[in-house]
């Protein structure tokens, strides 16, 4: 199924839904305008079942095909913003200052909603849609409360699936893997307590900004020397904040960084001796370290009949040389990893063109991209429960 011809003729007025919702931005679960947004949309569109609050701030509607019963299918879209003030000069750029559309989510939600309206006008499918707008995935798993409401249970749902903009990957292609393609996330706290004192008299202090910068260097040997280079590994150290004069070594210093990983092993290993290396390097002296780690999403892990499935509905829209099968695995991280824990899927990436990167100031969504998104979400739909 090539390029649906709707698919064009749907691109100004979804396009005018993507542009109001990246004038309004949301953030994490306080998405109450976009929530009712979309569900106003979806029961103008005449779904069968519009569920709102689910997971505090997300919407589901359900569309059932006209040849009979069958599986259900979860299509996901995220609707949150990023922190971020906008600089992209757009006459639709936000209107809400310190906050923005950055990483597309407006984009995501306003394709997915092209596409429910066209299947619910069609229903050329047996068994059901369920459309799912999400809150909270910029660091508030909002996949997992959704999931933790019961949503999966509810809704019957068999097999989800996800798509996310990709700056750099050109307009009209797509991109995607089986097994991990996007990275676990951990985040760590270290405080470093040593002995406060004069600047001019160090020996008689415990530096702890000395033992910190140890630690900083000591745990990149964890990716140099520890782990097999072919287990890709990332640890950050993105934050030192510590003493309030040029004259006085003070008492502690807190460092703050962020560990990614793609295999279960990496991530507990990584865990284990970011712990380690800290506590032992501040002992050495004459210090301590207390460290707090917490563990973010999971990996994003793709199923493989249904990522085989996802590739052959993309090549059947834009071609084989347009997509990607094998692209590299990202080292950022997603909550639908909750999604694909709970059941199988696949997540793939759109091409937005060449535009600035996601969560830059200036980015914004390319809504060329909008036909792209629709045919693959109605392709994906009435392939897959074809009559």
């Amino acid at each position: 199924m090539p390029l649906i011809n709707r698919a064009h003729e749907m691109q100004q007025h979804v396009a005018e839904w993507r542009r109001h919702l990246h004038e309004n931005p949301e953030i994490l679960y306080d998405v109450h305008e976009t929530s009712r947004f979309v569900a106003e949309k979806l029961r103008a569109f005449g779904c069968d079942t519009v569920e709102t609050g689910i997971g505090q701030t997300g919407v589901v509607g359900i569309i059932r095909g006209r040849h009979g019963d069958g599986p259900v299918l979860g299509f996901r879209a995220d609707m949150d913003a990023l922190p971020i003030a906008e600089e992209s000069g757009k006459p639709w750029a936000s209107k809400t200052p310190g906050k923005m559309h950055a990483c597309g989510h407006d984009g995501h939600t306003a394709m997915l909603l092209g596409a429910a309206q066209h299947l619910a006008d069609t229903r050329n499918f047996k068994g059901s849609i369920a459309v799912i707008f999400q809150p909270a995935e910029e660091g508030g798993a909002g996949a997992r409360a959704m999931i933790d409401d019961g949503m999966m249970d509810r809704f019957a749902i068999r097999e989800v699936y996800g798509m996310h903009n990709a700056p750099g990957l050109p307009l009209g292609e797509f991109a995607t893997r089986k097994g991990s393609i996007m990275a676990a996330t951990n985040e760590f706290e270290i405080t470093v307590t040593g002995r406060s004192g004069h600047a001019a008299k160090p020996h008689s202090a415990i530096d702890p900004v000395l033992i910190a910068a140890h630690i900083i260097i000591a745990l990149q040997s964890i990716v140099s020397r520890e782990t097999d280079p072919l287990k890709a590994l990332v640890v950050s150290v993105t934050q030192l904040n510590g003493g309030d004069a040029s004259n006085v070594i003070p008492d502690r210093v807190k460092l703050g960084g962020t560990v990614r990983t793609l295999v279960p092993e990496i991530r507990e290993l990584a865990k284990k001796r970011v712990t380690e290396i800290a506590e032992a390097t501040a002992s050495v002296f004459g210090g301590k370290a207390d460290v707090v780690y917490h563990e973010g999403y999971p990996v994003t892990y793709n199923h493989d009949r249904e990522t085989d499935f996802a590739v052959g509905i993309a090549q059947s829209i834009v071609g084989a040389a347009a997509v990607s099968s094998d692209m590299p695995p990202v080292m950022g991280a997603e909550d639908f990893s909750y999604m694909l824990e709970s059941r199988p899927g696949a997540f793939v990436f759109i091409g937005n063109g060449d535009t600035p990167a996601l969560h830059n100031s200036a980015y914004d969504f390319n809504d060329d991209a909008i036909p792209y998104g629709i045919s693959y979400w109605v392709s994906l739909a009435e392939t897959a429960l074809a009559a």
